[in-house]
C-alpha cells in the first residue's frame, strides 16, 4: 500500500494537484482535523520497502452511517478537494461509490445548515473516485492480482520452505493454515508453489468421502519413502453442506487414520507483515500513476473506476461491476454452486485450479492412458529460478497423459553425450522450491554436435522435445530446426519455455526467473540503502545482470526506488550523466540523504561502473560520497519466489498439453513414427501482454536483435519514465504508455486545477 500511496503523491504532484493524506482511513476523513494532511514530495520518501500502511487505515462505522459521510464531506469541501483516490478491498471501494452517488445531496444539506455556502457547493459540485485493491486475499473480480497478495504468498512460502526441511528430518506430517475467510487464492497458489498434498478451499469443497481418499493418499507418499507430507487449508474452508473444516479437525484425522506424529501451523497475521515484494512495489506503482491520470480524466458523468492488473497490463473497469462481481462470488458459494463460484474468481483462478490437481492427483498406472511417446525435457543457458518447477510439472503432465518422460542432463552438451535416462512421477518431487537447475544446464548451442544429437533421438526414440532456457534455447531450437532437411530425426515437435533472469527472450513478455532475481536486486538495494541510515548524504552507484538486456535495471530501479538506471536500449552521453549528479546534488540539499543509481552490466562500454562511481564521486564532492557495488551472481541464486515457482509450473503444463497435442496430429500412423515439419510444429510459449501463446520461431526471427540478444521491441520500457517521474526528473509522460489503451491525452490547464486525496 505504501508504493501506491507514494506513486499518487508523487504523480499527483508531478501533474501540478495539491495532494493529501488521509490518516485513519474514513475515519480520518469523518474526524478531519489533523487527519487530514497535505503532502509533499519528501513525505513519501524512504516508504517503499516499508510493510502496512504508513497513512494508517481503520474501518468505520460512523462512514457507514449517514451523519458519519456528512462530516467528511464538509472536511473536503473546507480543503477543496473532489478527488478521492481509495486504497482498500471490495467494502471500502463500495463505501466510497455510495459516498460519491450521495455528494450533492451531502452538499445542499450543508449548505442548508449554514456549514458551506452556495459557492462552495458549485465549485465542488462533483466528487470523483479512483480505486486500487489492497487486499491479501486476491478475492476482488476483476483484476488478475490485488497489491499485497504477492507479498502474502512470500511470507507463506517461506514458512513452507522452513516447515519441509523440518518435516524431512522429522517424517512429520504438516497442516498448515493460511488465511483466505471468503477466497482460497493465498491457499491454492501456495500449494502449488510448494507440491502440497493436499488442499481445502472454500470455493470448491472436497467430495463426500474425502478424508478416506487424502488418508489413502498420504500413506501411499508415505510407503514410497517420501518422510514429509503438507496440507494447507484455507481458514475459510468448508465441506460440501457448508460445513466449516479447520485445521484441528485436518490435523485429528491424520492422526486418528494414519497415527502419523502431525503438527497445525496456523499463519495468522504474518502474512500481512514484512517488507513488500518487488512485483507488489511495481505493480502499486504503476497502479498509483495509473489512479492519478484517471482521476484526471474524470467528468462529472464517469462512473468511478478501479485500476487493475490484467497479465502485465494496467487497466481501468467500472468499480461497482467488478464489486458486484465479487459478491456473485459468495451468492454461488452459500448456494453450493461451486463450480460457478471457481468461474466467476476469473481465468487466473480456473488455471490455478486446473493444474494443481493435474499435478497433485497422480493416477494408478492402470488408469492412465499409454501414448508410445518418448518426450525428452532439458535445461539450456544459466540457472534460473523456477527451471525445476517447469521440469516436475512438465514430466508429471506428460506421465498424466501417457509420454514416456526422458531427462536429459547438461543441456545439449549431455544430449549429444547421451546423459538421457527416464525420469518418473517420484523423481522430481519436492523440486518447486529448490533453486537452480537440478537437471544441469549449459550454454552449449547444438549445431557443431547436430549429427550426435540426431542419433541419440534415434537411439531413444524421442518424439518431442520441450527446452526451458534463455537465449540460448531459442538459438538452440533454431538450429535444430534448421537441420531438419539433413536429419528427420529432428522433424518432431518442439516447444521452448522461456526461462533467464535477464528476460530477453523474443516472444515473451516474462521468462521464469526474472522475478526472483528482481526481489534479489530490490531487497539488496533495501539493505545497501539502510546501510547509510546512519551516514549523511551517500549516494549508492549498482551494477545489475541482464547482458545488453535492461529489465533488471530499470524494473528492479522502479522496486527500489533508484534515482536513475543506465541501460544500452536507451543510449546516454555525458550530459546526461552530468544532469543526474546535478538532480542528486539538488535533492541532497533537501531531507533526502541518500541517492540510488542503478547500471546494468552491458549498458555502454566506456562509462562503465568504475567511470560512473569516479565520476559521481568527483562531482558530488562537499555533498555526498559514493560507493559501489556488484551485485552478480546472487541474482541467479536462492529459492525461487512464488511468483516464479507458479509461473513456471502453469507454462510448462500448458507447454506439454500442446506437445500431446501436436504428437497425435503429426503421427503418421502407415509409417508407424511421428513427423513433424511445418514451420508451427517449433514454438515459443511466451506470455504476451494477457495471454499465453505458442509463436512459431521462424516469425520470431524479425523481432530479434541477434547481435545484443535481445528483442527490438519490449514492453517494460514504456515503465522507464515512471521511474523518472517517481524520482522527481523533469521528464515528459506520455499517458498511453502507461498500459492504458483508451487514454485521452490531456492539453492544457486541467492539471494544475486538479486535486488529489488518498
Amino acid at each position: 500500500m505504501n508504493a501506491a500511496v507514494r506513486a499518487v503523491v508523487r504523480m499527483g504532484i508531478y501533474v501540478g494537484a495539491k495532494v493529501y493524506f488521509v490518516h485513519e482511513g474514513y475515519q480520518g476523513m469523518v474526524d478531519g482535523g489533523d487527519n487530514i494532511k497535505e503532502a509533499t514530495w519528501e513525505s513519501v520518501s524512504s516508504m517503499l520497502q516499508m510493510g502496512g500502511t504508513v497513512i494508517g487505515s481503520a474501518r468505520c462505522k460512523d462512514f457507514r452511517m449517514h451523519e458519519g459521510r456528512l462530516k467528511a464531506a464538509h472536511n473536503l469541501v473546507q480543503r477543496g478537494i473532489t478527488n478521492l483516490c481509495v486504497i482498500g478491498g471490495d467494502g471500502s471501494l463500495t463505501g466510497a461509490n455510495l459516498f460519491r452517488k450521495e455528494w450533492s445531496d451531502l452538499l445542499a444539506e450543508l449548505v442548508q445548515q449554514g456549514l458551506i455556502d452556495e459557492e462552495a457547493s458549485q465549485k465542488y459540485s462533483a466528487l470523483h473516485i479512483v480505486g486500487m485493491v489492497g487486499s491479501i486475499d486476491n478475492d476482488f473480480c476483476g483484476t488478475d492480482m490485488t497489491i499485497g497478495t504477492d507479498s502474502a504468498l512470500h511470507r507463506i512460502i517461506e514458512v513452507v520452505d522452513a516447515i519441509m526441511t523440518t518435516a524431512q528430518s522429522h517424517q512429520r506430517t504438516f497442516v498448515l493454515e493460511v488465511m483466505g475467510r471468503h477466497c482460497g487464492y493465498l491457499a491454492l497458489v501456495s500449494a502449488l508453489a510448494c507440491g502440497a498434498d493436499w488442499v481445502l478451499i472454500p470455493e470448491m469443497p472436497p467430495e463426500d468421502g474425502w478424508e478416506e481418499k487424502m488418508c489413502q493418499k498420504l500413506s501411499a507418499k508415505r510407503a514410497g519413502m517420501k518422510r514429509l507430507n503438507i496440507i494447507i487449508v484455507a481458514e475459510g474452508a468448508i465441506d460440501r453442506n457448508n460445513q466449516p473444516i479447520t485445521s484441528e479437525h485436518v490435523k485429528n484425522l491424520v492422526v486418528q487414520r494414519l497415527g502419523f506424529d502431525t503438527r497445525v501451523t496456523i499463519l495468522g497475521h504474518v502474512q500481512r507483515g514484512g517488507t513488500p515484494s518487488a512485483f507488489d512495489r511495481i505493480l502499486a506503482s504503476r497502479m498509483g500513476v495509473e489512479a492519478v491520470l484517471a482521476l484526471l480524466e474524470t467528468t462529472a458523468n464517469t462512473p468511478a473506476c478501479v485500476v487493475s492488473l490484467c497479465g502485465n497490463q494496467s487497466v481501468r473497469l467500472p468499480l461497482m461491476e467488478c464489486v458486484q462481481m465479487t459478491q456473485q462470488v459468495q451468492k454461488a458459494m452459500d448456494e453450493k454452486r461451486f463450480e460457478e463460484a471457481v468461474r466467476l474468481r476469473g481465468r487466473s483462478f480456473e488455471n490455478n485450479l486446473k493444474t494443481y490437481k493435474l499435478l497433485a492427483h497422480r493416477k494408478p498406472e492402470s488408469e492412465l492412458p499409454n501414448s508410445n511417446f518418448n518426450v525428452a525435457v532439458l535445461n539450456v543457458g544459466a540457472p534460473a529460478a523456477g527451471m525445476n518447477a517447469a521440469v516436475r510439472s512438465a514430466v508429471r503432465v506428460g506421465i498424466s497423459e501417457g509420454h514416456k518422460m526422458f531427462a536429459v542432463s547438461d543441456g545439449f552438451e549431455g544430449f549429444y553425450k547421451g546423459q538421457i535416462k527416464e525420469i518418473k512421477w517420484a523423481d522430481v518431487g519436492g523440486w518447486t522450491g529448490q533453486g537452480g537447475s537440478l537437471l544441469g544446464t549449459k550454454r552449449t548451442l547444438p549445431a557443431k554436435h547436430i549429427d550426435k544429437i540426431a542419433e541419440q533421438m534415434r537411439k531413444y526414440n524421442i518424439n518431442a522435445l520441450l527446452v526451458i532456457g534463455g537465449f540460448e534455447a531459442f538459438l538452440g531450437i533454431m538450429e535444430l530446426l534448421a537441420a531438419r532437411g539433413t536429419f528427420e530425426e529432428l522433424c518432431v515437435p518442439m516447444v521452448m519455455v522461456p526461462a533467464t533472469v535477464s528476460n530477453n527472450v523474443p516472444g515473451s513478455d516474462l521468462s521464469i526467473g526474472a522475478d526472483t532475481a528482481l526481489n534479489a536486486i530490490t531487497f539488496t538495494c533495501d539493505r545497501i540503502k539502510q546501510s547509510a541510515s546512519g551516514t549523511k548524504h551517500r549516494v549508492f552507484i549498482i551494477e545489475t545482470m541482464g547482458g545488453y538486456c535492461g529489465y533488471l535495471a530499470s524494473v528492479g530501479g522502479l522496486a527500489a526506488g533508484a534515482d536513475a538506471a543506465y541501460i544500452f536500449e536507451e543510449p546516454f552521453d555525458i550530459r546526461e550523466l552530468q544532469s543526474n549528479v546535478e538532480h542528486l546534488t539538488e535533492k541532497m540539499k533537501t531531507s533526502i540523504q541518500r541517492g540510488l543509481v542503478l547500471r546494468n552490466e552491458n549498458s555502454n562500454e566506456n562509462y562503465t561502473t568504475d567511470f560512473i562511481y569516479q565520476l559521481y564521486s568527483e562531482e558530488g564532492k562537499g555533498v555526498f560520497d559514493c560507493r559501489k557495488n556488484v551485485l552478480g551472481h546472487m541474482q541467479q541464486g536462492g529459492a525461487p519466489s512464488p511468483f516464479d515457482r507458479n509461473f513456471g509450473t502453469k507454462i510448462a503444463a500448458k507447454a506439454m498439453q500442446w506437445i500431446s497435442k501436436k504428437l497425435n496430429e503429426s503421427y503418421r500412423k502407415d509409417e508407424g513414427r511421428v513427423f513433424a515439419n511445418t514451420e508451427d510444429s517449433a514454438c515459443l510459449l511466451g506470455m504476451r501482454r494477457r495471454a499465453l501463446v505458442f509463436q512459431p520461431v521462424v516469425q520470431l526471427r524479425d523481432e530479434t536483435d541477434f547481435v545484443h540478444r535481445i528483442p527490438k521491441e519490449q514492453w517494460w520500457l514504456k515503465l522507464r519514465p515512471l521511474m523518472k517521474i517517481l524520482a522527481k526528473y523533469k521528464t515528459s509522460y506520455d499517458i498511453s504508455d502507461s498500459g492504458q489503451l483508451e487514454h485521452v491525452v490531456l492539453n492544457g490547464p486541467k492539471e494544475s486545477e486538479a486535486m488529489a486525496a488518498i
